[in-house]
């Protein structure tokens, strides 16, 4: 018997923490797909206690959307 290959999980991680615990994520090849999930993500999960969502680049290892956004 092979072991099952695990396949790569994508180049964008999309990340949902509330209250400081993780409580979701996603992985996306995709920039635009991943983009379109930040937006749903926000529309939907924002509104929970501390919400906190970001999408990060596995690539570069920079966070390309946040929300709430940062203040700088």
């Amino acid at each position: 018997m092979h072991p099952i290959p695990i396949a790569d999980p994508g180049r964008f991680h999309l990340i949902l923490t509330a209250e400081g615990e993780p409580r979701m994520h996603g992985w996306w090849d995709d920039l635009a797909v991943a983009n379109c999930k930040f937006r749903s993500w926000v529309g939907e999960y924002g509104s929970l206690p501390g919400a906190h969502i970001v999408l990060v680049d596995k690539e570069e290892g920079e966070a390309l959307a946040s929300w709430p956004e940062e203040a700088g």
